[in-house]
């Protein structure tokens, strides 16, 4: 099957999960700058979030392009990864409305891993779906980054469930700090793949 329908329902979805957010951001009363201090963990807890977003955005931007198709095992894959990143706005803002305390931060982990194990059960889909040799396998290679992050998440879920929810935060922070860093394998990969092609 062709793939712009399972690329425009994502987008879709995913700006709808900003749009979220975003309207959990409530204006404060008063017009001081002081006004804004009380609010300061749901500003902190919105730009994580919007950040994570962000990179689910672009790899799974990077991920479909050198895609050529898909198949229901793949719709369904990527319908379970839309699943769990539109609990972001909940996890979002209990764990910002409540000063990042040890249950909601360790729930926001779990809502990161389950996101992370989401996203990796797509890409397996689709190379399996590509073959082992497909333009995306080599471009994913050995996906240290993508191995890192579950367990990072899980040091960081540990940390929060020993009542050190900031120091949770801090795992939760490096793994988006990780992938910020540009990953150029896909682009790379499509590159050397136009210049191989007559």
């Amino acid at each position: 099957m062709e793939k712009n329908r399972l690329e425009a329902f994502s987008d879709g979805v995913l700006a709808i999960i900003i749009t979220i957010m975003v309207l959990e951001l409530k204006v404060p009363h008063g017009e001081s700058l002081s006004a804004l201090l009380p609010l300061w963990p749901v500003a902190i807890s919105y730009v994580l979030s919007f950040i994570y977003v962000g990179i689910y955005w672009n790899n799974h931007h990077h991920m479909m392009h050198a895609s050529k198709s898909v198949n229901g095992a793949i719709l369904w894959s990527n319908l379970h990864l839309l699943f769990w990143l539109s609990l972001l706005p909940f996890t979002t803002g209990w764990m910002g409305e409540n000063h990042f305390g040890r249950w909601p931060t360790m729930l926001y982990g779990l809502n990161l891993l389950l996101c992370a194990v989401a996203y990796n059960l797509l890409q397996t889909s689709l190379i399996r779906h590509h073959g082992p040799d497909s333009l995306l396998a080599r471009a994913i290679g050995r996906d240290l980054k993508g191995k890192a992050s579950p367990v990072l998440y899980l040091l960081g879920i540990v940390t929060a469930g020993l009542d050190y929810p900031c120091g949770g935060m801090i795992f939760f922070v490096g793994v988006a700090l990780l992938w910020l860093v540009p990953d150029r394998r896909m682009e790379r990969a499509m590159a050397g793949h136009q210049r191989s092609t007559p």
